[in-house]
């Protein structure tokens, strides 16, 4: 049976879709902007706060729902500019210590709202 996840220590979703969906043990986690829900803006500084402020908002969404990083199995990182993937993963491995998830990361032509960098994630118990 598919469950809605959704936590305020997290942006709430800017259009018509979940911050996550959890079915027969799979978290899906929707792309997560570097949005700071207690303030409603973007992480100060370029892509390292950004990545920061994104993955902070995947583990309050794992968190809400009963997983955490090492439940990861697959991530995908959109790049604004991939010039940025050095920075972004020098981030990322802060997150991941260990039996990493598999990763996709590229650059897209643009992020919602400007920003430099969205996560997508999905879990498995």
């Amino acid at each position: 049976m598919k469950k809605i996840i959704a936590t305020k220590n997290a942006p709430a979703a800017i259009g018509p879709y979940s911050q996550a969906t959890q079915v027969n043990g799979m978290l899906f986690i929707s792309g997560q902007l570097p949005i700071d829900p207690a303030t409603g803006k973007f992480a100060e500084g370029g892509v390292a706060e950004q990545t920061h402020q994104s993955l902070r908002n995947v583990r309050a969404i794992l968190n809400e729902a009963g997983y955490d990083f090492q439940d990861v199995v697959k991530t995908t990182v959109f790049l604004s500019d991939i010039a940025d993937f050095g920075a972004m993963n020098e981030v990322y491995k802060q997150y991941y210590l260990s039996d990493c998830p598999a990763r996709s990361a590229f650059a897209v032509k643009s992020l919602p709202m400007g920003a430099l960098v969205e996560i997508e994630t999905i879990a498995g118990k």
